[in-house]
């Protein structure tokens, strides 16, 4: 998933060979072996553990990576109660902010008798506000305090110049999570803005509103939040980086959008003398500019004061959380009861002081040979991909040349930073759970403010090291492992090596293939956004790649609900690419004899059941649908249904005949990386 400038996978897999015949990476219990594999491959890896696995209450869905995050919870959960504990901890220490942090969000006769008074300050201020120029005041004040109303603000690394870091505008604003909600007229879309303007409205009412007017403000809200969206660019339309990079200068901002006094605005911030800027959508902040003048100060004030309200709300008293939960949790993701009460704190902490808790976390449980083994294999999937890329038979010498020099320079980052967040300038106490989220959140936003017109800090991660997740960021031309996901089922030392490739394997070569998907090929070496192929290589990829966007639309999810094969389409290719890489170092092993047949199932069967056994999932209806709106990517059903049927030696592996449902005749088989 694009994020951030980010590719993620939501999930990795590991690598080692061991004479051991047992690994908790694969149990043949978990298969459903009354499904032929050219069937329904998925199933028939996974059925019984989908049949005997049930979605717990508190989730939305439920697989490989939830259990190894919740796994990973408990031990954070350790960590946190062992900080809370220490209250002689030195003043201004990691341990103490870390500790004081958890405390203060465990302490809920605090937050209870606290109910809504630690926003009304808030509130009061937003009531103060009476002119137009006010109102775009206040947006700035919020954006310092880590609020995104109307548009988003944030300092990244410059797409053509990737050396320096540069101010950017995007659209926003929206509390719903994608625009379509608000513009479609199916029933679902329309169920949710239904919800929504309830959610609003009792939202409202729990700081003493009375219902006649929350319903009105939640009409209010709407109206801005619908505007903001007919003016948004799609998600697949924010996929094309060109697109969405549009260098600016105040005074040219100032003529695309004059309903707004740019000058003022970045004054408002703490910038000065910014030079240029990237906008990622102009039309979006024209329609804004002519917002601010023409819609009502009191509309604003409501809309403002609803973003405060909404962004706070998890962590007010029970009934606001309890209200925030019933929308975002059981509404919009079907989840039937919130997490435990520690999880959601621990999920707070780790978003406000992230690497305080990870600088403790890989003391206790990273050991220094998973990082030595996983940096081993990550060099020979490299070696995979320069082998695949040199036999390319639809590319040419010289994009070759291009994309072998960009392969050599990926710069690969496991375990934990070299160098951690320093948190010296932020204020943690017990006093307020609520404040400690404040100021964690002004904290970043000025963190981030500090790095505009500096060089770009390559030491820096985008994740914390207990997070179960990998990422690849093509301004930086880095692949990234955090030290929570090198674990069982995805990093087992004790596995064979048909496993750890088929997981692990796999996920190194489908995070290098985001360098190298419809996105990231379009950065080159260096992480800048160039256009390094000739004309006839990139029309033959985008022939190729539609071939396999259309794969992906053909599968139908829930009812009548197709996938979006252009939406998924970076996903998908980099499922597609890990697979053929990761195999293609494989094989040499099984050539060489040291790979033993375990269980009844062959080297190379073990091996595309580990990739089938990394997404192993079960997922509520309300979440598939969701998902298939808002994410980048496919289900998991389908990144493995969809993704093994392009692979030959898959199909040898497990005699998949014409006569399947799921059989790809050869030419249809899209041979991209």
């Amino acid at each position: 998933m694009i994020l951030a400038g980010m590719a993620t996978l939501l999930g990795i897999a590991g690598c080692g060979h061991s004479d051991k015949q047992t690994s908790l990476a694969f149990s043949p219990a978990n298969m459903d072996l009354s499904i032929k594999p050219g069937v329904d491959f998925y199933d028939y890896a996974n059925g019984n553990w989908i049949k005997n696995t049930p979605i717990p209450g508190d989730r939305s869905r439920w697989g490989s990576f939830d259990q190894l995050q919740e796994e990973n919870n408990v031990f954070v959960k350790g960590i946190l109660e062992e900080a809370a504990a220490s209250t002689n901890a030195a003043k201004g220490s990691n341990l103490q902010k870390v500790g004081d942090f958890y405390a203060s969000g465990m302490d809920t006769t605090a937050i209870e008798n606290a109910g809504f008074t630690p926003l009304m300050g808030d509130f009061e201020n937003i009531d103060k506000l009476s002119k137009p120029e006010e109102i775009q005041g206040y947006i700035s004040s919020l954006q310092t305090m880590g609020l995104r109303p109307a548009f988003n603000f944030s300092v990244v690394q410059d797409e053509r110049n990737s050396n320096s870091m540069i101010a950017n505008l995007s659209q926003g604003g929206l509390g719903l999570p994608d625009r379509d909600y608000y513009l479609g007229n199916d029933s679902r879309s329309k169920e949710i803005r239904a919800a929504y303007l309830k959610y609003i409205a009792k939202s409202f009412e729990l700081t003493g509103v009375d219902s006649s007017n929350a319903k009105q403000f939640g009409q209010d809200v709407l109206n801005i939040e619908t505007r903001l969206a007919q003016s948004s660019m799609s998600r697949k339309e924010r996929r094309d980086p060109i697109k969405t990079y549009n260098k600016e200068t105040v005074t040219e901002m100032q003529k695309l959008a004059p309903g707004i006094s740019w000058s003022a605005y970045f004054t408002a911030l703490g910038v000065k003398n910014v030079e240029s800027f990237i906008v990622d959508n102009p039309k979006f902040f024209t329609e804004l500019g002519k917002m601010i003048k023409n819609i009502p100060v009191d509309s604003w004030k409501i809309y403002l004061k609803w973003n405060v309200l909404n962004r706070y709300s998890p962590y007010l008293s029970s009934k606001f959380e309890a209200n925030n939960f019933d929308f975002y949790g059981k509404q919009l993701s079907g989840q039937e009861v919130n997490r435990p009460r520690w999880q959601r704190v621990s999920a707070t902490a780790d978003r406000a002081i992230g690497e305080a808790i990870g600088e403790l976390y890989v003391k206790k449980y990273f050991p220094a040979e998973a990082k030595a083994k996983m940096i081993d294999l990550v060099n020979n999937l490299k070696e995979s991909y320069k082998e695949r890329i040199k036999q390319l038979p639809w590319m040419s010498e010289p994009t070759k040349e291009k994309a072998l020099e960009k392969l050599a320079k990926i710069n690969v980052k496991v375990g934990y930073p070299d160098k951690w967040q320093d948190y010296s300038a932020l204020n943690i106490t017990r006093d307020s759970y609520l404040q400690n989220v404040k100021n964690a959140s002004a904290f970043h936003f000025q963190d981030n403010l500090s790095e505009l017109g500096k060089p770009v800090d390559r030491t820096k991660w985008e994740m914390t090291p207990q997070t179960v997740n990998a990422y690849y960021s093509p301004t930086m031309n880095e692949i990234v492992f955090p030290a929570a996901i090198l674990r069982p089922p995805f990093f087992d030392l004790k596995a064979d090596d048909a496993l750890n490739y088929g997981g692990i394997g796999c996920v190194i070569g489908h995070e290098m293939t985001h360098g190298f998907d419809d996105q990231g090929r379009l950065y080159d070496k260096d992480g800048n956004l160039s256009d390094w192929w000739t004309p006839a290589d990139a029309q033959k990829f985008k022939d190729l790649t539609q071939n396999l966007a259309d794969d992906y639309s053909a599968f139908v999810a829930i009812d009548t609900m197709h996938l979006d094969g252009r939406l998924t389409l970076g996903e998908n290719i980099a499922d597609y690419g890990g697979l053929t890489i990761s195999y293609n170092a494989f094989k040499k092993l099984v050539a060489k004899g040291n790979e033993p047949t375990i269980d009844g199932f062959t080297p190379q069967q073990r091996f595309f059941l580990s990739y089938a056994n990394v997404w192993r999932q079960g997922i509520r209806d309300k979440e598939l649908m969701r998902r298939i709106k808002e994410d980048v990517h496919s289900p998991a059903k389908f990144r493995v249904n969809g993704a093994l049927f392009n692979i030959p030696e898959f199909y040898d592996a497990f005699n998949i005949s014409p006569q399947d449902p799921l059989y790809r005749a050869p030419e249809n088989r899209p041979m991209i990386w």
